[in-house]
């Protein structure tokens, strides 16, 4: 695809989250033709608002629908990402669909040549701590989540902010037993179980620290990576106070 069509997309992108307005996909539908477009536009507008301008991503989600999917990865602005207990505040949200997810901090750097050589099981032995966190999902599309996938890629793949819990020591779970309790103000609230899509968070390690260092880069000790949810997308509203909790590692929460 040619550069000055993924310009497009950045452009649109970047005056959304300038302005705190919607662009609309579907005027822009030939622009991405695959998941390297999807990339280069995170990349751009990372560039374009100055995240990481003066130090590499600390902050990351990653995941998939199933260990046969393709998984997906996306750098977080570094102001949206919150200790528990958090307050959103005056942080305009187009969406608030929240997910409960747990992340996971990297105890040692990882370069290129170190993460070409990661599996599934080595992977692990990389992670010091995990926390509860809370991903608030958001949109810059008019579409929202309706919008192509490579689209909401390009967004971060939807992401809005991410609340942090308390670190505790990483170690081996029972992740099909694991519970996660979700309460979102004043709703019935959501009790899960084992239900992670991938059956462990830490499966996405090879295929995160991969993409992270594809380009020569290292990622650091200390960095973060969200891991994907354990109950879909829920809705809230601003006004909202959500916690989600993880019975053995710990919770996290947001006032909206």
């Amino acid at each position: 695809m040619s550069p000055s069509k993924i310009e497009v997309v950045v452009q649109a992108l970047t005056r959304a989250r300038r302005d705190s307005t919607l662009a609309l996909a579907a005027s822009l539908a030939d622009a991405l033709g695959d998941a390297g477009d999807a990339y280069a536009v995170q990349q751009r507008v990372a560039e374009e608002l100055g995240w990481f301008a003066t130090s590499p991503p600390r902050h990351w989600k990653a995941g998939g629908a199933s260990r046969d999917a393709e998984l997906t990865c996306a750098p977080l602005p570094p102001e949206g990402v919150w200790p528990s207990p958090a307050r959103a505040g005056g942080r305009p949200f187009h969406l608030r669909g929240i997910e409960a997810e747990i992340a996971l901090r990297l105890g040692r750097e990882v370069d290129q040549a170190l993460a070409s050589t990661l599996d599934a099981r080595s992977a692990p032995a990389l992670v010091d701590a995990m926390a509860v966190s809370i991903e608030i999902v958001d949109s810059r599309w008019r579409e929202a989540l309706d919008a192509p996938a490579l689209f909401k890629l390009a967004d971060l793949q939807s992401h809005g902010a991410l609340v942090l819990g308390d670190w505790v020591p990483f170690v081996a779970r029972d992740w099909a037993a694991q519970a996660c309790t979700v309460r979102i103000g004043s709703q019935a609230t959501v009790e899960r179980r084992g239900t992670h899509s991938l059956g462990d968070p830490a499966h996405l390690l090879p295929a995160w620290l991969r993409h992270a260092t594809r380009n020569g880069g290292r990622v650091a000790a200390g960095t973060v990576v969200t891991t994907g949810t354990w109950v879909g997308i829920l809705d809230a509203a601003e006004g909202d106070l959500v916690s989600a909790e993880f019975p053995g590692i710990g919770r996290a929460s947001v006032q909206l």
